[in-house]
Formats: structure tokens, sequence, C-alpha cells
């Protein structure tokens, strides 16, 4: 008996380190599955037009296979362009930042205390060293490590999808067989609402985040914000994390403004409280209301347990989550417990 338990115990530990190794493997096959069912509501919309199903299938991989493609060939350069001309004017914005009417009333209020010169000179070497901003990001061979692996990622994320896509109906075949013939009819509707339910989730999601970056384009653009291209995509990946995604973009986007100048900053935090008291109480409503029928308490229990077990992806998949288990309880749960 003890060299059973021991064996189990080395069994679950040798179990518990593959799926630590494959936890990145784990979460691109997850964000696969979330794509590909984010792309059947477009698929089922073009077999709706009449549109044989291979056909719908293909010219949805193709275009997000353009999509993909066209996001690494501009997304990249541009990034990489955008944030060399963030660092190149850091140390002009620390200075006037340092010289500013505010920080000069805080050095009188702590005369003695503080040295804005020696503090200015200090920060300004510091940020027109190259190497030092590097080193703040990990090292070259890191932020290499880190680009490239996102890189591979996106294209593994994109392979996966493409096969999940043409399989779906096949995997949810052999899924539905693999459950007793008494049961199975309650087992495919369920699991039917709970996959209308995420993808009708991740479309409202993708609506909002797409809103979201572009308006913040044109209008950070208006106002001649600094990299408003750059910020205008950290707005949109900002939006995809429910609930607090839109005040840390929002939040970020601003206070990069600050190095254009305080009016600048000043006009972006202004229209981003408006956008998001807009977003809140009319496209929220109208969009992620009808695609997820989740309380909003939950929805907040829900990105903050995702977020702290799973970081930026937790958070992501907590609504869809949420939604899943208020459709088993709706749906199996109660309908067990009117039975007695």
């Amino acid at each position: 008996m003890g060299l059973a338990g021991a064996l189990g115990v080395g069994v679950g530990l040798v179990v518990w380190a593959a799926v630590s190794s494959l936890a990145t493997l784990i979460i691109y096959v997850g964000l696969a599955l979330f794509a590909a069912l984010g792309l059947d509501p477009v698929i089922r919309w073009l077999e709706s037009m009449k549109v044989p199903r291979p056909a719908a299938v293909t010219v949805a991989i193709v275009v997000l296979g353009l999509i993909t493609a066209g996001l690494l060939y501009w997304i990249i350069p541009l990034f990489i362009r955008e944030v060399r001309d963030l660092i190149a004017s850091l140390p002009l914005f620390t200075e006037q930042v340092l010289r500013s009417d505010w920080v000069d009333n805080v050095e009188r209020i702590l005369s003695g205390y503080l040295d804005v010169d020696q503090l200015a000179g200090e920060v300004t070497g510091f940020l027109s060293n190259p190497a030092n901003l590097i080193a703040l990001g990990g090292g070259i061979l890191a932020v290499g490590a880190g680009l490239a692996g996102g890189i591979s990622g996106a294209i593994l994320v994109f392979i996966l999808t493409v096969y999940f896509v043409v399989s779906l109906g096949r995997m949810k075949k052999l899924a539905y067989d693999l459950v007793p013939a008494s049961r199975r009819p309650a087992f495919i509707e369920v699991s039917e609402d709970i996959a209308h339910a995420i993808s009708r989730y991740l479309v409202g999601e993708f609506g909002l985040s797409f809103i979201n970056g572009v308006l913040s384009a044109v209008f950070l653009t208006m106002i001649q914000a600094p990299s408003p291209l750059l910020l205008a995509t950290v707005a949109f990946l900002g939006s995809f994390v429910p609930m607090v995604g839109t005040i840390v973009s929002s939040t970020i986007i601003t206070l990069v403004c600050l190095a254009g100048s305080p009016q600048t900053a000043l006009a972006a935090g202004i229209y981003y409280l408006v956008y998001m008291q807009v977003e809140a109480y009319i496209l929220t409503p109208r969009i992620m209301d009808k695609a997820v029928e989740v309380p909003g308490a939950l929805v907040v229990i829900a990105v903050v347990a995702g977020g702290t077990l799973g970081g930026v992806l937790g958070a992501l998949v907590a609504v869809p989550l949420a939604a899943s288990a208020v459709i088993i309880v709706r749906k199996v749960v109660i309908p067990r417990q009117n039975l007695h």
C-alpha cells in the first residue's frame, strides 16, 4: 500500500511537471479555440447568406490570415519606430515636467529636501543612455526573445485556429458521442448554449475594442498626441480586458500624452472620461448585454479572480467562463433541484 501510494504521488508529480512545462502550449490551444468559436458566428452568418460551409470556412480563414499578416507586417515596424521616437523624447519630456509650475511649487514646499536641478540632471542623464533603457527591458536578448516568441506564438495560434475552425463540427460530434445516449440531448443543448455565449461574447468584445481603437486613433491624431497609432493600439488591446482594461489603457495613454504637453494630456484625459461613460452606459448595454447574460457583480468577481489566477489571459477568459457557469446552473443544477 505504501509503494502504491508513493507511485501515485510520483505519477501526480510527473503529470504536474508535464502540465507546467506545456503551460504555454495550453494557453495557445485555448486562445486558438476561443478564436475558432469567435469565427463560428461569422461562418454561420455566411451560411445564412446561402454560402456553402466549405466556402464560408475558407473566406473566414483567408480574412483571418490577412488580418494576422497585416497586423504583424504593420504593427511590429510601427511599434519599433514609435517606441524609438518615444524613447528619444523621454529626456526632453522629463526636463519639461521637472521645470513645470507644479514641480516648482512642490520644491518650495519641500525646500531643503528636494533639489530639482540635481534630480533633473540625474533623470535626464539616465534616460539619455539607451543602455539603461534596454537594461530596464531585460536586455537586448530578452527583448528580442520576447518579440520572436510573440511572433511565433501568433503564427502557432493562427495555425491551430485554422484546424479548429475546419474540424469544429467533428470535434463537437466526438465530444457528444462520449456522453451516454440518455443524457446526450441535454448535454448537446447546454454545450451549444455555452458555445454560442462564448462566440457572442468574443464578437461583442472585438466590436468594443475596434470602436475604441478607431476613435482613439482619430482623436489622438487630431490633438497631435505622441505616437498616436501606437497609443490607439494600446487602447484597442486594453479594451479586450473587461471592466479594467479601458481604465488602465486610458490612464497609460493620458500619461504618455504628457510628453506632448499638459494640454494634450488634459484633452486625452477628458476624452477618455467621456468615452468610458459612453462605453459603460450606451455601447456595453447594447452590445455585451445581448451577448452574455451575466450579473454585473459576478462579472467583477470573475475578472478579479481570473486576473489573480491567470493574469491578463485569465481576465480575458473569466467572463465567458462565468457565462458558461451561469448557463450550467440554470439548465442543469436548478432543474435537478426542482425535481426534489
